[in-house]
């Protein structure tokens, strides 16, 4: 951990005390900040309380009164509280700098950083790169939005170690001195405007992530969307993957080609959609920057099969065969995954109404034969089915949907839980959503 004085001594309020709390917390008081936890929730663990107030914590929890900001000079928040409450309003109106963890991380770390964000296949992008890493002989420690916090991956970090750090448009909102040495943005689209409020917000946040960047970093682009990028004055070396126009990383004659040497035949490959080549694409960049052999790259594209949720090939029943994909928390990620696919497909899709439509589905709905839909959006899904003149049948969650897919499937069919729609209508997180499906399947056999 490098030694850094910048918060010695400051007042910071730790607002929130999930995971990223509880990692900030630490940080700070090991850098000799003055740390009060504020939480909304009850911190009934009597233990937990005299370990924090053992270190010097002020705890105030159940609220966030707005009279600790009275000397506050810093606030660490957690990413998903939104800046519309009363407490963060107030911060902004008197100036008080606002920040994740990641700021925290970025000044104690040793090791160089791989920053990876996107609307859709950033996790599966910094896994790729963690893979194709360790396949090299390298030290990839992968953090920050897949679940584990920066400023704990930082502290266990050398400078022989590399940071391959996931991060949300939550956690780039407000950048100060957070900057990667490697940026990889995979895609921008319309996602979480209930959060950012406007497009133009959502893409600004996005964008965030190369604020700081100088000219011996490096920034790693879909090639597609190079107008995403606008006017920004980019001192950096720029480099462009795609999956269908030629790039650093392209795919040319079905061959993933890299700096125009042809690498790996995408028949080889494990993870199939156009969504998950240019994910490779991208990873391969990245990691070929941070010293990943060719031999590294292509034994980690024969072997990732993706990650739990993402296109997770569950497996056959009745000559079926089922997918768990309940990251796909938007069109677009279905979209994708019903793209995959050729043959007959049974829909499972449903969830949390934010308003959208999900009419820009519908011309990627012609192989799907039935819709099974749950959750507060289940009346939408029903009229699409409607309107695209497909059966369907409205249920109470995914794991009744998939014992009523298993009733109804047939020899070569897909059955494709891609909900299309965020979890927190009937669950905590997408990751709980999609372990009620795979418990549905597993019950198939018993």
């Amino acid at each position: 951990m490098k030694h850094y004085e910048g918060f010695k001594n400051k007042r910071v309020v730790v607002l929130g005390y999930g995971r990223s709390g509880r990692s900030a917390v630490s940080a700070l008081v090991e850098l000799d900040a003055d740390v009060v936890l504020s939480t909304n929730e009850i911190i009934a663990d009597e233990t937990l309380r005299q370990k924090l107030k053992g270190l010097g914590v002020e705890i105030v929890d159940g609220h966030h009164p707005t009279s600790l900001l009275n000397d506050a000079e810093l606030i660490v928040k957690n990413p998903g509280i939104p800046y519309t409450i009363d407490f963060l309003q107030e911060a902004l109106e008197r100036q008080i700098p606002i920040m994740t963890e990641i700021e925290i991380a970025f000044h104690i770390s040793e090791a160089p950083i791989i920053g990876i964000t996107g609307t859709n296949g950033k996790t599966t992008v910094t896994h790729l790169i963690g893979e194709m890493l360790e396949a090299s002989g390298l030290k990839p420690i992968l953090c920050g939005n897949i679940g584990f916090p920066a400023t704990s991956a930082v502290r266990e970090a050398g400078a022989d170690n590399i940071l391959v750090m996931e991060l949300s448009s939550f956690q780039l909102m407000s950048v100060y001195d957070f900057k990667p040495d490697t940026a990889v943005i995979t895609n921008i689209y319309e996602a979480h405007l209930d959060f950012h409020g406007t497009w133009e917000n959502y893409v600004r946040a996005k964008l965030n992530l190369l604020t700081n960047m100088a000219a011996d970093d490096k920034l790693i682009f879909n090639g597609g969307q190079r107008e995403k990028l606008g006017n920004l004055q980019l001192p950096y070396d720029i480099e462009y993957f795609s999956a269908d126009t030629e790039a650093a990383a392209h795919i040319q004659n079905g061959m993933i080609t890299y700096q125009n040497r042809s690498m790996i035949h995408l028949d080889e490959v494990k993870m199939a959609g156009m969504h998950n080549h240019e994910n490779m694409l991208a990873a391969l960049l990245a990691a070929k920057h941070h010293g990943a052999t060719d031999e590294g790259v292509i034994q980690t594209l024969k072997a990732f099969g993706g990650i739990p949720h993402r296109m997770e090939y569950l497996g056959d029943f009745k000559g079926a065969g089922f997918y768990n994909d309940s990251k796909a928390t938007n069109n677009l990620a279905t979209s994708f995954a019903l793209k995959s696919f050729n043959t007959p497909i049974i829909w499972i899709a449903g969830g949390l109404d934010r308003g959208q439509s999900v009419d820009e589905l519908i011309p990627e709905t012609e192989p799907v034969r039935t819709i099974i839909t749950f959750g507060e959006t289940a009346e939408k899904f029903s009229a699409l089915a409607e309107r695209t003149q497909k059966t369907y049948d409205v249920v109470e969650n995914p794991y009744d949907a998939i014992l009523r897919a298993a009733e109804i499937c047939q020899s070569k069919d897909i059955v494709l839980f891609s909900p299309a729609c965020a979890s927190w209508d009937q669950y905590k997180d997408y990751e709980a959503r999609g372990d009620h499906f795979k418990e549905g399947f597993s019950s198939l056999g018993e």
